[in-house]
Protein backbone atom coordinates (compact mmCIF):
# COMPACT_ATOMS: atom_id res chain seq x y z
CA UNK A 1 0.00 0.00 0.00
CA UNK A 2 1.22 3.38 -0.91
CA UNK A 3 -1.54 5.59 0.09
CA UNK A 4 -0.33 9.23 0.25
CA UNK A 5 -0.41 10.70 4.36
CA UNK A 6 -1.72 7.24 5.43
CA UNK A 7 -3.46 6.54 9.15
CA UNK A 8 -1.16 3.95 11.13
CA UNK A 9 -2.49 1.76 14.04
CA UNK A 10 0.18 1.07 16.11
CA UNK A 11 0.11 -2.21 18.74
CA UNK A 12 2.39 -2.04 21.34
CA UNK A 13 3.48 -5.32 23.35
CA UNK A 14 0.66 -7.46 24.36
CA UNK A 15 2.75 -10.18 25.93
CA UNK A 16 0.16 -13.39 25.26
CA UNK A 17 0.59 -16.13 28.06
CA UNK A 18 -1.74 -19.34 29.19
CA UNK A 19 -4.51 -18.02 30.98
CA UNK A 20 -4.53 -14.24 30.91
CA UNK A 21 -7.62 -12.06 29.96
CA UNK A 22 -7.27 -11.40 26.11
CA UNK A 23 -11.14 -9.92 25.17
CA UNK A 24 -9.22 -7.01 24.35
CA UNK A 25 -7.63 -8.27 21.31
CA UNK A 26 -11.68 -8.59 20.20
CA UNK A 27 -12.14 -4.99 21.51
CA UNK A 28 -9.47 -3.05 18.63
CA UNK A 29 -10.71 -5.64 16.26
CA UNK A 30 -14.07 -4.00 16.65
CA UNK A 31 -12.19 -0.98 16.60
CA UNK A 32 -10.55 -1.26 13.36
CA UNK A 33 -13.16 -2.30 11.54
CA UNK A 34 -15.11 1.33 12.37
CA UNK A 35 -11.60 3.55 11.90
CA UNK A 36 -10.46 1.63 8.96
CA UNK A 37 -6.90 2.35 8.90
CA UNK A 38 -4.43 2.06 6.42
CA UNK A 39 -1.55 0.17 8.18
CA UNK A 40 -1.49 -1.65 11.49
CA UNK A 41 1.19 -2.13 12.77
CA UNK A 42 2.40 -4.74 16.05
CA UNK A 43 5.62 -3.59 17.48
CA UNK A 44 6.38 -7.11 18.42
CA UNK A 45 6.69 -9.42 22.04
CA UNK A 46 3.02 -10.71 21.04
CA UNK A 47 4.16 -14.42 21.94
CA UNK A 48 5.36 -14.00 25.55
CA UNK A 49 7.06 -17.79 25.21
CA UNK A 50 7.57 -18.07 29.05
CA UNK A 51 8.62 -21.49 28.37
CA UNK A 52 11.81 -20.40 26.80
CA UNK A 53 12.79 -17.89 29.22
CA UNK A 54 16.19 -17.62 30.05
CA UNK A 55 15.51 -15.92 33.23
CA UNK A 56 13.24 -18.27 35.00
CA UNK A 57 14.29 -21.63 33.80
CA UNK A 58 15.60 -21.97 37.41
CA UNK A 59 12.50 -20.92 39.33
CA UNK A 60 10.37 -22.74 41.15
CA UNK A 61 7.27 -23.89 38.65
CA UNK A 62 9.43 -23.35 35.52
CA UNK A 63 9.21 -27.19 34.82
CA UNK A 64 5.15 -26.75 34.18
CA UNK A 65 5.17 -24.08 31.75
CA UNK A 66 4.38 -25.67 28.57
CA UNK A 67 6.07 -24.53 24.68
CA UNK A 68 2.56 -25.70 22.86
CA UNK A 69 0.01 -23.97 25.15
CA UNK A 70 2.24 -20.48 24.71
CA UNK A 71 2.02 -20.93 20.51
CA UNK A 72 -2.01 -21.66 21.28
CA UNK A 73 -2.43 -18.96 23.67
CA UNK A 74 -0.81 -16.44 21.23
CA UNK A 75 -2.44 -17.81 18.09
CA UNK A 76 -6.02 -17.46 19.98
CA UNK A 77 -5.48 -14.05 20.69
CA UNK A 78 -4.66 -12.81 17.06
CA UNK A 79 -7.39 -15.03 15.59
CA UNK A 80 -9.45 -12.88 18.16
CA UNK A 81 -8.11 -9.41 16.49
CA UNK A 82 -8.51 -10.58 13.25
CA UNK A 83 -12.07 -12.45 13.47
CA UNK A 84 -14.00 -8.60 13.55
CA UNK A 85 -12.43 -7.53 10.69
CA UNK A 86 -13.38 -11.11 8.46
CA UNK A 87 -16.34 -11.16 9.84
CA UNK A 88 -16.87 -7.46 8.04
CA UNK A 89 -15.39 -8.52 4.63
CA UNK A 90 -17.70 -11.41 4.15
CA UNK A 91 -19.81 -11.55 1.09
CA UNK A 92 -17.43 -8.07 0.02
CA UNK A 93 -16.07 -7.54 -2.73
CA UNK A 94 -13.42 -5.24 -3.90
CA UNK A 95 -13.16 -1.49 -2.53
CA UNK A 96 -16.06 -2.42 -0.11
CA UNK A 97 -13.15 -4.87 1.72
CA UNK A 98 -11.06 -3.53 4.62
CA UNK A 99 -7.42 -5.05 4.10
CA UNK A 100 -5.28 -3.05 5.79
CA UNK A 101 -1.34 -3.58 5.15
CA UNK A 102 -0.77 -5.67 8.38
CA UNK A 103 3.02 -5.38 9.55
CA UNK A 104 4.58 -7.73 12.48
CA UNK A 105 7.46 -6.92 14.10
CA UNK A 106 9.85 -10.15 15.54
CA UNK A 107 10.12 -8.45 19.26
CA UNK A 108 12.67 -10.41 22.48
CA UNK A 109 10.58 -12.61 23.20
CA UNK A 110 9.63 -14.25 19.69
CA UNK A 111 13.38 -14.22 19.82
CA UNK A 112 13.73 -16.52 22.44
CA UNK A 113 12.81 -19.43 19.60
CA UNK A 114 16.17 -18.80 18.08
CA UNK A 115 17.71 -17.73 20.59
CA UNK A 116 17.20 -21.48 22.18
CA UNK A 117 17.53 -22.90 18.48
CA UNK A 118 20.95 -21.84 17.89
CA UNK A 119 21.91 -23.99 21.02
CA UNK A 120 23.83 -26.78 19.79
CA UNK A 121 22.21 -29.38 23.02
CA UNK A 122 18.64 -27.94 21.60
CA UNK A 123 19.69 -28.87 18.31
CA UNK A 124 17.14 -31.88 18.08
CA UNK A 125 14.30 -29.75 18.57
CA UNK A 126 14.93 -27.32 15.58
CA UNK A 127 12.05 -29.49 13.20
CA UNK A 128 9.40 -28.94 15.99
CA UNK A 129 10.51 -25.12 17.86
CA UNK A 130 9.81 -22.43 15.17
CA UNK A 131 8.72 -19.21 14.54
CA UNK A 132 6.45 -20.84 12.26
CA UNK A 133 4.16 -21.82 14.30
CA UNK A 134 3.34 -18.21 14.52
CA UNK A 135 -0.25 -17.58 13.02
CA UNK A 136 1.04 -14.72 11.08
CA UNK A 137 -0.68 -15.38 7.66
CA UNK A 138 -1.37 -11.81 5.96
CA UNK A 139 1.51 -9.81 7.71
CA UNK A 140 4.21 -8.82 6.58
CA UNK A 141 6.70 -10.06 8.96
CA UNK A 142 10.24 -8.07 9.85
CA UNK A 143 12.87 -9.81 11.44
CA UNK A 144 13.96 -8.69 15.36
CA UNK A 145 15.23 -5.29 15.29
CA UNK A 146 15.02 -5.23 11.21
CA UNK A 147 13.62 -1.21 10.76
CA UNK A 148 10.64 -0.54 8.47
CA UNK A 149 10.05 2.84 7.42
CA UNK A 150 6.55 4.00 6.46
CA UNK A 151 5.47 7.13 5.65
CA UNK A 152 8.84 8.69 6.91
CA UNK A 153 8.78 6.86 10.38
CA UNK A 154 10.79 4.53 11.43
CA UNK A 155 9.31 0.92 13.03
CA UNK A 156 11.47 -1.55 15.23
CA UNK A 157 10.64 -3.46 18.43
CA UNK A 158 14.11 -1.30 20.07
CA UNK A 159 16.41 0.55 18.77
CA UNK A 160 20.32 -0.62 19.49
CA UNK A 161 22.45 1.61 21.02
CA UNK A 162 25.05 1.58 18.29
CA UNK A 163 28.80 0.73 20.24
CA UNK A 164 26.77 -1.92 22.57
CA UNK A 165 24.36 -3.72 20.32
CA UNK A 166 21.74 -3.18 23.34
CA UNK A 167 18.85 -1.81 23.81
CA UNK A 168 19.14 2.44 23.76
CA UNK A 169 17.98 3.63 26.94
CA UNK A 170 16.42 6.96 28.38
CA UNK A 171 12.96 8.41 27.86
CA UNK A 172 11.42 9.37 24.21
CA UNK A 173 13.16 12.60 24.42
CA UNK A 174 16.99 11.35 24.51
CA UNK A 175 16.38 8.67 21.93
CA UNK A 176 15.27 11.37 19.34
CA UNK A 177 18.02 12.86 20.37
CA UNK A 178 20.28 10.17 19.45
CA UNK A 179 18.50 8.82 16.50
CA UNK A 180 18.12 12.10 14.52
CA UNK A 181 14.73 10.72 12.62
CA UNK A 182 10.65 9.57 13.74
CA UNK A 183 10.65 6.42 15.40
CA UNK A 184 8.20 4.04 17.11
CA UNK A 185 9.21 1.39 19.47
CA UNK A 186 7.87 -0.86 21.87
CA UNK A 187 9.57 -3.10 24.25
CA UNK A 188 9.23 -0.50 27.37
CA UNK A 189 6.07 -0.53 28.89
CA UNK A 190 5.71 3.25 30.16
CA UNK A 191 4.05 5.01 27.15
CA UNK A 192 6.29 8.27 26.23
CA UNK A 193 6.69 10.81 23.27
CA UNK A 194 8.84 13.80 21.98
CA UNK A 195 9.11 15.81 18.93
CA UNK A 196 11.07 17.81 17.62
CA UNK A 197 11.06 21.10 14.76
CA UNK A 198 14.21 21.32 12.93
CA UNK A 199 15.26 24.41 11.33
CA UNK A 200 14.45 23.35 7.73
CA UNK A 201 10.91 23.36 9.30
CA UNK A 202 10.25 19.56 9.38
CA UNK A 203 9.16 17.75 12.28
CA UNK A 204 10.59 14.36 14.08
CA UNK A 205 8.62 12.61 16.58
CA UNK A 206 9.45 9.93 18.80
CA UNK A 207 7.16 7.07 20.46
CA UNK A 208 7.82 4.70 23.18
CA UNK A 209 4.50 2.84 22.65
CA UNK A 210 3.87 1.26 26.05
CA UNK A 211 1.69 -1.95 26.01
CA UNK A 212 -1.32 -3.33 25.23
CA UNK A 213 -2.41 -6.39 28.06
CA UNK A 214 -4.48 -6.49 31.04
CA UNK A 215 -2.15 -8.70 33.28
CA UNK A 216 0.22 -7.42 35.43
CA UNK A 217 3.68 -8.75 34.79
CA UNK A 218 5.30 -10.35 37.85
CA UNK A 219 8.96 -9.03 36.56
CA UNK A 220 7.24 -5.46 36.98
CA UNK A 221 7.43 -5.40 40.59
CA UNK A 222 5.18 -3.82 43.10
CA UNK A 223 6.31 -0.19 42.65
CA UNK A 224 6.86 -0.30 38.87
CA UNK A 225 3.00 1.17 38.23
CA UNK A 226 4.35 3.49 35.45
CA UNK A 227 2.84 0.98 32.23
CA UNK A 228 0.51 2.38 29.95
CA UNK A 229 -2.11 0.10 28.45
CA UNK A 230 -3.71 1.01 25.05
CA UNK A 231 -2.80 0.99 20.72
CA UNK A 232 -1.91 4.33 19.17
CA UNK A 233 -3.39 5.97 16.01
CA UNK A 234 -1.16 8.05 13.93
CA UNK A 235 -3.11 10.24 11.17
CA UNK A 236 -1.94 12.31 8.21
CA UNK A 237 1.49 10.41 8.33
CA UNK A 238 4.08 12.07 6.13
CA UNK A 239 7.65 12.33 5.82
CA UNK A 240 7.61 11.30 9.60
CA UNK A 241 5.28 13.83 10.65
CA UNK A 242 1.46 12.60 12.15
CA UNK A 243 -1.59 13.52 14.64
CA UNK A 244 -1.00 11.73 17.42
CA UNK A 245 -4.51 10.02 19.40
CA UNK A 246 -4.09 8.04 22.43
CA UNK A 247 -6.77 5.24 22.61
CA UNK A 248 -6.79 3.74 26.16
CA UNK A 249 -7.27 0.03 27.30
CA UNK A 250 -10.29 0.94 29.25
CA UNK A 251 -11.77 3.04 26.27
CA UNK A 252 -11.50 0.01 24.02
CA UNK A 253 -12.86 -2.49 26.51
CA UNK A 254 -15.93 -0.35 27.47
CA UNK A 255 -16.56 0.75 23.49
CA UNK A 256 -15.88 -2.27 21.44
CA UNK A 257 -16.79 -4.91 23.15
Amino acid sequence: MSKKNPTICVIPDTQVAPGVNIDHFEALGNYLVEKQPDYVVHIGDHWDMKSLSFFDEKKVGFESRDYQADIDAGNHAMDDLMTPIAEYNAGKRGKNRYEPTKIYHMGNHEERITRFRSEAINSRFRNVVTQDDFDLDGWQVEPFLKINKVAGIHFSHYFAAQMSGRALGGNAQYKLTKLKFSFVQGHQQQMDCSSETLNNGSTIRGLMAGSFYQHVEEYRGLQNSGEWHGVHMMYDCNDGNYDHSEISMNFLRSRYL
